[in-house]
């Protein structure tokens, strides 16, 4: 999808992931290594390992274009906040020690992106690089940065598309993302130009926010191996409080909170799942009747806090009306056939 490029004003090119970038050689494999490229769990591998070399060549190459030209300073981190709207659930705390450890041996590679914050002279608000921003506090050395007078809507695209291109931003942190930004007025352009999807894909996105409970996204976690799917599937269950208080109780317990991301989530579906009425039961539960001549037909459901009644056909509306009307005589009624 063509669509006008909402960072023009940061950079001439287009700021997404899948710009072109000057093609660079290629490491040679051995034969052997060659003919078993595409087969079987080493083909596999070799993929996983070429798509996550491809991620974060992309994360880099963003980053140049964005900073290029730009002057990069050593900044403070303890003037620099947190961005204004969050993109992730929480943070990969061994892949952050992982890259504590990389600044620690070999300093920072990359700079981070900061804007003048806008509610408080003299500080500074994270666009991107906040992980770095958190490192360099934690080692007590200034943090590498390029500061750029950006308004509220370029800096959500900014910081969208920097983290769309990497590797670890799972399919619910893109969704909690789109649905943040959406909550707060942007338009569906913007979240699609954030995000580097189409209009689609963020409505599908949008759908699982709005139905799956802020608390209990904060409970599974991010789920990185998760995706659409697993996701919609209970979000579908959740819009039943009933089902949303149950998946609450299920997520206090300790079998849940033992189990990482992912599991938790395929532990709630499946609890979810195992609690529902079984079909004999809701036989039991449920009686149907219709008049002789087929006008109206009343169902009635029995469920834990009562009784529905529901009524269909040519007749319901005018049945419905008169059974409201007579339910003192009809009350009445009952009282005196248990007396």
């Amino acid at each position: 999808m063509a669509r006008k490029n909402l960072l023009v004003s940061l950079t001439e090119r287009k700021l997404t992931a899948v710009n072109p970038a000057e093609e660079a050689p290629e490491a040679s494999l051995s034969p052997a290594m060659e003919r078993n490229r595409g087969r079987g769990a080493f083909g596999a591998i070799t993929r996983s390992i070429d798509e996550l070399a491809e991620k974060a060549q992309a994360v880099k190459e963003f980053e140049a274009r964005l900073l290029d030209g730009e002057t990069v300073i050593d900044l403070d981190p303890g003037l620099i906040d947190v961005s204004f709207i969050a993109d992730r659930l929480d943070d990969d705390s061994e892949a952050f020690e992982e890259l504590l450890a990389a600044i620690r041996e070999r300093g920072q590679d990359s700079p981070v992106l900061v804007r003048p914050h806008p509610q408080a002279e003299g500080r500074y608000m994270t666009v991107f690089g906040h992980r770095r921003v958190r490192a360099a506090k934690a080692l007590d050395r200034k943090v590498r940065a390029v500061i750029k007078q950006l308004d509220d809507r370029a800096h959500v695209i900014a910081q969208g598309q920097e983290n769309s291109a990497r590797a670890d931003l799972s399919f619910i942190e893109k969704a909690v993302f789109a649905h943040s930004l959406e909550t707060r007025g942007y338009d569906r352009d913007v979240i699609m130009s954030a995000l580097s999807v189409d209009k689609t894909v963020v409505s599908k996105m949008l759908s699982v926010a709005k139905d799956m409970p802020t608390d209990l996204v904060a409970s599974i976690g991010a789920a990185r191996a998760s995706g659409r799917d697993r996701w919609y599937r209970l979000a579908v269950k959740l819009r039943d409080d009933d089902v949303a208080s149950r998946a609450r109780k299920i997520a206090q317990t300790s079998d849940f909170v033992a189990l990482d991301s992912d599991r938790r989530l395929e532990f709630l579906a499946a609890e979810l799942d195992r609690a529902e009425v079984k079909p004999g039961r809701r036989a039991q539960d449920a009686h149907t009747w219709r008049a002789a001549d087929k006008t109206v037909a009343v169902a009635t459901k029995v469920g834990r806090q009562g009784m529905t009644l529901q009524l269909t056909d040519r007749d319901a509306k005018p049945f419905g009306t008169w059974l409201s009307d007579n339910l003192d005589n009809l009350y009445d009624a009952f009282r005196k056939s248990n007396q």
